[in-house]
Protein backbone atom coordinates (compact mmCIF):
# COMPACT_ATOMS: atom_id res chain seq x y z
CA UNK A 1 0.00 0.00 0.00
CA UNK A 2 0.94 3.16 -1.12
CA UNK A 3 -0.12 6.72 -0.01
CA UNK A 4 -0.70 9.19 -3.10
CA UNK A 5 -1.52 13.06 -2.78
CA UNK A 6 -3.42 13.64 -6.32
CA UNK A 7 -3.66 17.69 -6.75
CA UNK A 8 -6.33 18.74 -9.25
CA UNK A 9 -6.25 22.17 -11.02
CA UNK A 10 -8.96 24.57 -11.65
CA UNK A 11 -10.16 23.23 -14.79
CA UNK A 12 -10.37 19.50 -13.33
CA UNK A 13 -12.79 21.17 -10.74
CA UNK A 14 -14.07 23.82 -12.95
CA UNK A 15 -17.53 22.39 -12.48
CA UNK A 16 -19.75 19.38 -10.62
CA UNK A 17 -19.47 16.74 -13.99
CA UNK A 18 -15.86 17.16 -14.17
CA UNK A 19 -15.63 16.71 -10.17
CA UNK A 20 -17.27 13.42 -11.01
CA UNK A 21 -13.90 12.72 -13.19
CA UNK A 22 -11.56 13.93 -10.41
CA UNK A 23 -13.79 11.06 -7.86
CA UNK A 24 -12.99 8.43 -10.64
CA UNK A 25 -9.39 9.37 -10.09
CA UNK A 26 -9.42 8.89 -6.24
CA UNK A 27 -11.73 6.06 -6.54
CA UNK A 28 -8.98 3.67 -8.88
CA UNK A 29 -6.34 4.91 -6.38
CA UNK A 30 -8.77 3.51 -3.29
CA UNK A 31 -9.39 0.21 -4.95
CA UNK A 32 -5.54 -0.59 -5.46
CA UNK A 33 -5.43 -0.31 -1.60
CA UNK A 34 -3.79 2.84 -1.50
CA UNK A 35 -4.37 6.15 0.87
CA UNK A 36 -5.09 9.09 -0.79
CA UNK A 37 -5.04 12.72 0.51
CA UNK A 38 -6.79 14.92 -2.79
CA UNK A 39 -5.77 19.20 -2.93
CA UNK A 40 -7.87 21.03 -4.74
CA UNK A 41 -7.56 24.22 -6.73
CA UNK A 42 -10.13 26.42 -6.79
CA UNK A 43 -12.78 26.21 -9.73
CA UNK A 44 -11.85 27.79 -13.32
CA UNK A 45 -11.93 31.07 -12.98
CA UNK A 46 -13.07 31.74 -9.59
CA UNK A 47 -9.62 33.51 -8.56
CA UNK A 48 -9.80 35.53 -11.14
CA UNK A 49 -12.95 37.36 -10.53
CA UNK A 50 -12.17 37.19 -6.69
CA UNK A 51 -9.27 39.99 -7.94
CA UNK A 52 -11.18 41.64 -10.33
CA UNK A 53 -14.07 42.13 -7.43
CA UNK A 54 -11.77 43.19 -5.28
CA UNK A 55 -10.20 45.74 -8.21
CA UNK A 56 -13.56 47.52 -8.23
CA UNK A 57 -12.92 48.66 -4.80
CA UNK A 58 -9.43 49.57 -4.63
CA UNK A 59 -6.31 48.95 -7.73
CA UNK A 60 -4.17 47.38 -5.07
CA UNK A 61 -6.33 45.83 -2.82
CA UNK A 62 -5.19 45.54 0.58
CA UNK A 63 -2.61 42.57 0.74
CA UNK A 64 -4.09 41.00 3.61
CA UNK A 65 -7.49 41.27 2.99
CA UNK A 66 -6.94 40.20 -0.41
CA UNK A 67 -5.64 36.77 0.58
CA UNK A 68 -8.90 36.48 3.05
CA UNK A 69 -11.09 36.51 0.21
CA UNK A 70 -8.70 34.22 -2.65
CA UNK A 71 -8.80 31.36 -0.22
CA UNK A 72 -12.60 31.48 -0.29
CA UNK A 73 -12.44 30.24 -3.61
CA UNK A 74 -10.24 26.81 -2.49
CA UNK A 75 -13.07 26.51 0.57
CA UNK A 76 -16.42 26.14 -2.26
CA UNK A 77 -13.83 23.60 -4.10
CA UNK A 78 -13.28 21.29 -1.74
CA UNK A 79 -16.82 21.54 0.06
CA UNK A 80 -18.18 20.31 -3.11
CA UNK A 81 -15.84 17.93 -4.16
CA UNK A 82 -15.80 16.22 -0.82
CA UNK A 83 -19.80 16.08 -1.09
CA UNK A 84 -19.29 14.64 -4.61
CA UNK A 85 -17.08 11.92 -3.18
CA UNK A 86 -18.80 11.40 -0.23
CA UNK A 87 -22.22 10.79 -2.65
CA UNK A 88 -19.98 8.10 -4.31
CA UNK A 89 -19.44 6.61 -1.00
CA UNK A 90 -16.33 7.40 -0.21
CA UNK A 91 -15.49 8.89 3.62
CA UNK A 92 -14.26 11.84 2.48
CA UNK A 93 -13.56 15.34 4.46
CA UNK A 94 -12.44 18.73 3.78
CA UNK A 95 -9.59 20.51 4.96
CA UNK A 96 -9.08 24.16 5.08
CA UNK A 97 -4.97 25.36 5.21
CA UNK A 98 -5.35 26.27 8.85
CA UNK A 99 -6.90 23.37 10.05
CA UNK A 100 -4.12 20.54 8.93
CA UNK A 101 -2.13 23.36 9.76
CA UNK A 102 -0.05 24.57 6.75
CA UNK A 103 1.81 27.05 8.34
CA UNK A 104 3.65 29.93 6.60
CA UNK A 105 6.02 32.88 6.48
CA UNK A 106 3.78 36.54 6.56
CA UNK A 107 4.11 37.39 3.34
CA UNK A 108 0.73 37.84 2.03
CA UNK A 109 0.02 36.91 -1.71
CA UNK A 110 3.00 35.07 -1.99
CA UNK A 111 3.87 33.22 1.40
CA UNK A 112 6.11 30.53 1.84
CA UNK A 113 5.68 26.90 3.79
CA UNK A 114 7.46 26.75 6.99
CA UNK A 115 6.26 23.78 8.32
CA UNK A 116 2.83 21.21 7.77
CA UNK A 117 1.35 19.29 11.01
CA UNK A 118 0.60 16.28 9.49
CA UNK A 119 -1.16 14.35 12.25
CA UNK A 120 -4.71 15.13 11.58
CA UNK A 121 -3.90 14.23 8.49
CA UNK A 122 -2.65 10.74 9.30
CA UNK A 123 -5.41 9.97 11.50
CA UNK A 124 -8.20 10.61 8.81
CA UNK A 125 -5.71 8.24 6.44
CA UNK A 126 -5.93 5.66 9.19
CA UNK A 127 -9.88 5.99 9.90
CA UNK A 128 -10.12 5.39 6.45
CA UNK A 129 -11.08 8.73 5.04
CA UNK A 130 -9.94 11.25 2.29
CA UNK A 131 -8.99 14.70 2.86
CA UNK A 132 -9.76 16.96 0.94
CA UNK A 133 -7.20 19.70 1.11
CA UNK A 134 -7.70 23.51 -0.08
CA UNK A 135 -4.38 24.16 -1.90
CA UNK A 136 -2.92 27.49 -2.40
CA UNK A 137 -3.49 28.51 1.12
CA UNK A 138 -1.89 28.63 4.75
CA UNK A 139 -1.76 30.38 7.73
CA UNK A 140 0.62 32.10 9.84
CA UNK A 141 1.57 31.45 13.17
CA UNK A 142 -0.30 34.03 14.93
CA UNK A 143 -3.32 32.96 12.35
CA UNK A 144 -3.64 35.12 9.60
CA UNK A 145 -4.61 33.55 6.65
CA UNK A 146 -2.12 33.86 3.41
CA UNK A 147 -1.88 32.30 0.24
CA UNK A 148 0.76 30.86 -1.41
CA UNK A 149 0.82 32.76 -5.27
CA UNK A 150 -0.06 31.34 -8.51
CA UNK A 151 0.09 27.72 -8.60
CA UNK A 152 0.22 27.31 -4.92
CA UNK A 153 -1.72 24.49 -5.04
CA UNK A 154 1.32 22.88 -6.96
CA UNK A 155 3.45 23.24 -3.88
CA UNK A 156 0.34 22.37 -1.16
CA UNK A 157 0.65 18.90 -2.86
CA UNK A 158 4.15 18.50 -3.09
CA UNK A 159 4.75 19.73 0.41
CA UNK A 160 2.49 17.37 1.58
CA UNK A 161 3.62 14.29 -0.26
CA UNK A 162 7.27 15.05 1.61
CA UNK A 163 5.83 15.09 4.59
CA UNK A 164 3.40 12.11 4.22
CA UNK A 165 6.24 10.26 2.02
CA UNK A 166 4.09 10.10 -0.50
CA UNK A 167 3.82 9.82 -4.51
CA UNK A 168 2.47 13.08 -5.87
CA UNK A 169 0.56 12.60 -8.85
CA UNK A 170 -0.42 16.33 -10.10
CA UNK A 171 -3.98 16.79 -12.40
CA UNK A 172 -4.29 18.75 -14.97
CA UNK A 173 -5.82 19.31 -18.45
CA UNK A 174 -2.57 18.36 -20.42
CA UNK A 175 -0.98 15.06 -20.77
CA UNK A 176 2.37 15.97 -19.46
CA UNK A 177 5.28 18.70 -19.70
CA UNK A 178 5.65 19.22 -23.46
CA UNK A 179 8.80 20.32 -25.82
CA UNK A 180 6.51 23.70 -26.05
CA UNK A 181 3.12 25.06 -25.39
CA UNK A 182 1.50 22.58 -27.75
CA UNK A 183 -1.34 25.47 -28.46
CA UNK A 184 1.49 27.17 -29.95
CA UNK A 185 3.51 24.38 -31.48
CA UNK A 186 2.16 21.73 -32.63
CA UNK A 187 5.01 19.35 -33.16
CA UNK A 188 5.20 19.68 -29.60
CA UNK A 189 6.23 16.73 -28.39
CA UNK A 190 5.76 14.92 -24.63
CA UNK A 191 8.38 14.62 -22.12
CA UNK A 192 8.72 11.55 -20.40
CA UNK A 193 11.27 12.03 -17.62
CA UNK A 194 12.75 15.36 -16.87
CA UNK A 195 14.90 16.59 -14.07
CA UNK A 196 13.82 18.70 -10.99
CA UNK A 197 16.54 20.97 -12.60
CA UNK A 198 15.10 21.12 -15.79
CA UNK A 199 11.67 21.30 -14.72
CA UNK A 200 12.71 24.54 -12.25
CA UNK A 201 14.41 26.31 -14.96
CA UNK A 202 11.13 25.81 -17.30
CA UNK A 203 8.81 26.60 -14.31
CA UNK A 204 10.73 29.81 -13.55
CA UNK A 205 10.63 31.18 -17.45
CA UNK A 206 6.57 30.80 -18.37
CA UNK A 207 6.20 27.12 -17.94
CA UNK A 208 2.43 27.06 -16.23
CA UNK A 209 2.48 23.25 -16.21
CA UNK A 210 4.26 23.45 -12.33
CA UNK A 211 4.65 26.33 -9.69
CA UNK A 212 8.18 27.06 -9.05
CA UNK A 213 8.51 26.47 -5.36
CA UNK A 214 6.61 22.74 -5.97
CA UNK A 215 9.32 21.94 -7.72
CA UNK A 216 11.49 22.95 -5.52
CA UNK A 217 9.91 21.03 -2.75
CA UNK A 218 9.80 17.73 -4.36
CA UNK A 219 13.97 18.08 -5.68
CA UNK A 220 14.61 19.14 -1.73
CA UNK A 221 12.67 16.36 -0.09
CA UNK A 222 13.31 13.44 -3.70
CA UNK A 223 9.16 13.31 -3.93
CA UNK A 224 8.02 11.59 -6.83
CA UNK A 225 5.88 13.92 -9.01
CA UNK A 226 4.03 12.47 -12.14
CA UNK A 227 2.03 15.57 -14.48
CA UNK A 228 -0.47 14.11 -15.98
CA UNK A 229 -4.27 14.99 -17.71
CA UNK A 230 -7.30 14.33 -15.67
CA UNK A 231 -9.40 13.36 -18.57
CA UNK A 232 -6.72 10.90 -19.80
CA UNK A 233 -5.43 7.75 -18.33
CA UNK A 234 -2.37 8.01 -20.41
CA UNK A 235 1.41 8.12 -18.62
CA UNK A 236 2.31 11.99 -18.23
CA UNK A 237 5.62 13.05 -17.84
CA UNK A 238 7.74 11.99 -14.42
CA UNK A 239 9.79 14.80 -12.88
CA UNK A 240 13.05 12.99 -11.13
CA UNK A 241 16.78 13.27 -9.84
CA UNK A 242 19.00 13.83 -12.64
CA UNK A 243 20.77 11.14 -12.02
CA UNK A 244 17.26 8.80 -13.79
CA UNK A 245 17.67 10.77 -16.63
CA UNK A 246 19.27 8.53 -19.22
CA UNK A 247 19.34 11.36 -22.66
CA UNK A 248 20.44 14.21 -21.70
CA UNK A 249 19.82 16.40 -24.70
CA UNK A 250 21.38 19.51 -25.46
CA UNK A 251 17.53 21.17 -25.09
CA UNK A 252 15.00 19.60 -23.54
CA UNK A 253 12.36 22.24 -23.32
CA UNK A 254 11.54 25.35 -25.03
CA UNK A 255 9.58 28.50 -23.30
CA UNK A 256 7.53 31.67 -24.05
CA UNK A 257 6.68 34.25 -21.29
CA UNK A 258 4.44 36.68 -21.95
CA UNK A 259 3.85 37.99 -18.29
CA UNK A 260 6.74 40.56 -18.56
CA UNK A 261 7.21 44.20 -18.60
CA UNK A 262 10.66 45.88 -18.89
CA UNK A 263 11.49 49.35 -16.82
CA UNK A 264 14.35 51.22 -17.97
CA UNK A 265 16.11 53.79 -15.65
CA UNK A 266 17.13 56.44 -17.74
CA UNK A 267 20.71 58.44 -16.95
CA UNK A 268 21.42 57.06 -13.49
CA UNK A 269 24.33 58.28 -12.28
CA UNK A 270 27.30 55.59 -12.04
CA UNK A 271 28.57 55.50 -8.88
CA UNK A 272 28.66 53.14 -5.88
CA UNK A 273 25.25 52.18 -3.91
CA UNK A 274 22.72 53.38 -6.81
CA UNK A 275 21.89 50.18 -8.31
CA UNK A 276 21.43 49.30 -4.45
CA UNK A 277 19.18 51.77 -3.60
CA UNK A 278 17.21 50.84 -6.92
CA UNK A 279 16.99 46.92 -5.82
CA UNK A 280 16.36 47.17 -2.62
CA UNK A 281 13.53 49.54 -2.74
CA UNK A 282 12.11 46.39 -5.15
CA UNK A 283 12.65 43.57 -2.73
CA UNK A 284 11.49 45.15 0.13
CA UNK A 285 8.24 45.30 -1.65
CA UNK A 286 8.90 41.43 -2.31
CA UNK A 287 9.01 42.17 -6.59
CA UNK A 288 11.43 38.94 -8.20
CA UNK A 289 13.65 41.10 -10.76
CA UNK A 290 14.72 38.83 -13.88
CA UNK A 291 16.82 40.15 -16.17
CA UNK A 292 19.22 43.16 -15.37
CA UNK A 293 21.30 45.00 -18.06
CA UNK A 294 23.66 48.24 -17.23
CA UNK A 295 24.62 50.58 -20.15
CA UNK A 296 28.53 51.63 -20.41
CA UNK A 297 28.87 54.18 -18.26
CA UNK A 298 29.27 57.50 -20.06
CA UNK A 299 30.22 61.02 -18.72
CA UNK A 300 29.49 59.49 -15.11
CA UNK A 301 25.96 58.35 -16.10
CA UNK A 302 24.33 55.06 -17.58
CA UNK A 303 20.74 53.78 -18.43
CA UNK A 304 19.60 50.32 -16.36
CA UNK A 305 16.70 48.30 -17.56
CA UNK A 306 15.47 44.96 -15.64
CA UNK A 307 12.31 43.27 -15.91
CA UNK A 308 9.87 42.25 -13.66
CA UNK A 309 6.12 40.27 -13.88
CA UNK A 310 4.06 42.42 -15.93
CA UNK A 311 1.30 42.46 -12.87
CA UNK A 312 3.37 43.70 -11.18
CA UNK A 313 5.20 46.42 -13.10
CA UNK A 314 2.98 49.42 -12.37
CA UNK A 315 3.61 48.83 -9.08
CA UNK A 316 7.63 48.46 -9.36
CA UNK A 317 7.38 51.94 -11.73
CA UNK A 318 5.48 53.27 -8.74
CA UNK A 319 8.83 52.80 -6.48
CA UNK A 320 11.35 53.46 -8.86
CA UNK A 321 10.11 56.76 -9.88
CA UNK A 322 10.52 57.46 -6.22
CA UNK A 323 14.04 56.34 -6.19
CA UNK A 324 14.80 57.68 -9.66
CA UNK A 325 13.69 60.94 -7.85
CA UNK A 326 15.70 60.88 -5.14
CA UNK A 327 18.97 59.98 -6.99
CA UNK A 328 18.52 62.40 -9.68
CA UNK A 329 18.40 59.74 -12.83
CA UNK A 330 16.19 61.59 -15.85
CA UNK A 331 13.36 59.56 -16.61
CA UNK A 332 11.67 56.11 -15.96
CA UNK A 333 10.25 54.18 -18.59
CA UNK A 334 8.00 51.17 -18.96
CA UNK A 335 7.61 48.72 -21.75
CA UNK A 336 4.83 46.00 -21.60
CA UNK A 337 5.06 44.87 -25.16
CA UNK A 338 7.94 42.45 -24.59
CA UNK A 339 8.46 38.71 -23.93
CA UNK A 340 11.05 36.63 -22.91
CA UNK A 341 12.09 33.17 -24.50
CA UNK A 342 14.25 30.50 -23.39
CA UNK A 343 15.95 27.07 -24.06
CA UNK A 344 16.37 25.03 -21.39
CA UNK A 345 18.84 21.38 -21.36
CA UNK A 346 21.02 19.99 -19.11
CA UNK A 347 23.46 18.52 -21.86
CA UNK A 348 23.75 22.69 -22.66
CA UNK A 349 26.58 22.08 -19.88
CA UNK A 350 28.71 20.24 -21.80
CA UNK A 351 27.58 21.23 -25.62
CA UNK A 352 29.16 24.24 -27.70
CA UNK A 353 27.53 26.48 -30.05
CA UNK A 354 23.99 26.32 -28.32
CA UNK A 355 23.67 29.87 -27.73
CA UNK A 356 25.27 31.01 -31.01
CA UNK A 357 22.94 28.67 -32.62
CA UNK A 358 20.01 30.43 -31.19
CA UNK A 359 20.44 33.60 -31.65
CA UNK A 360 21.36 32.77 -35.35
CA UNK A 361 17.79 31.25 -35.56
CA UNK A 362 16.09 34.80 -34.01
CA UNK A 363 18.76 36.92 -36.42
CA UNK A 364 17.19 34.60 -39.78
CA UNK A 365 13.70 35.45 -38.62
CA UNK A 366 14.45 39.45 -37.77
CA UNK A 367 13.99 39.11 -33.99
CA UNK A 368 15.93 41.89 -32.19
CA UNK A 369 17.62 40.52 -29.06
CA UNK A 370 17.40 43.34 -26.15
CA UNK A 371 18.63 41.34 -23.14
CA UNK A 372 20.21 38.14 -22.59
CA UNK A 373 20.39 36.11 -19.21
CA UNK A 374 22.28 32.42 -18.74
CA UNK A 375 22.60 29.92 -16.60
CA UNK A 376 24.51 26.37 -16.80
CA UNK A 377 21.54 24.42 -18.89
CA UNK A 378 19.28 27.58 -19.83
CA UNK A 379 19.66 30.48 -22.40
CA UNK A 380 17.34 33.57 -22.30
CA UNK A 381 16.50 36.20 -24.85
CA UNK A 382 13.81 39.13 -24.50
CA UNK A 383 12.15 40.17 -27.73
CA UNK A 384 9.34 41.94 -28.92
CA UNK A 385 6.02 40.33 -27.86
CA UNK A 386 4.39 40.42 -31.20
CA UNK A 387 7.81 38.13 -32.50
CA UNK A 388 7.04 35.52 -29.72
CA UNK A 389 4.95 32.98 -31.26
CA UNK A 390 7.62 32.54 -34.31
CA UNK A 391 10.69 32.34 -32.09
CA UNK A 392 9.04 30.14 -30.28
CA UNK A 393 8.17 27.78 -33.00
CA UNK A 394 11.45 28.73 -35.00
CA UNK A 395 13.59 27.70 -32.03
CA UNK A 396 11.51 24.57 -31.45
CA UNK A 397 11.77 23.34 -35.14
CA UNK A 398 16.00 24.25 -35.07
CA UNK A 399 16.60 22.39 -31.43
CA UNK A 400 14.29 19.47 -31.05
CA UNK A 401 12.11 18.51 -34.46
CA UNK A 402 15.51 18.82 -36.46
CA UNK A 403 18.11 16.40 -35.59
CA UNK A 404 19.25 17.36 -31.99
CA UNK A 405 22.19 16.30 -31.06
CA UNK A 406 22.12 13.97 -27.79
CA UNK A 407 25.51 14.17 -24.64
CA UNK A 408 26.01 10.61 -24.35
Amino acid sequence: MAVFVQKFGGTSVANLERMELVAQRVEERLKEGNEVVVVSSAMAGETDSLIELAKKIEPFPPERELDVLLSTGEQKAIALLSMVLRRRGIKAISLCGWQVPIITDSVFTKAKIKKIGIQKIKNLLSKGYVPVVAGFQGVTEDWQITTLGRGGSDTTAVALASALNAICEIFTDVEGVFTADPRIVKNAKKIEKISYEEMLELSSLGAKVMQIRSVEFGAKYNVKIHVRSTFSKEEGTWIVPEEEIVEKVVVRGITLDRNESRITVVRVPDRPGIAAKIFKALGDAHIVVDMIVQNVSYEGYTDMSFTVSRNEAKKAEEIVRAVAKEIGAKEVIRDDSVAKVSIVGLGMRSSYGTAGKMFEVLAKNNINIMAISTSEIRISCLIEEKYSELALRELHSAFIENGEIEVL
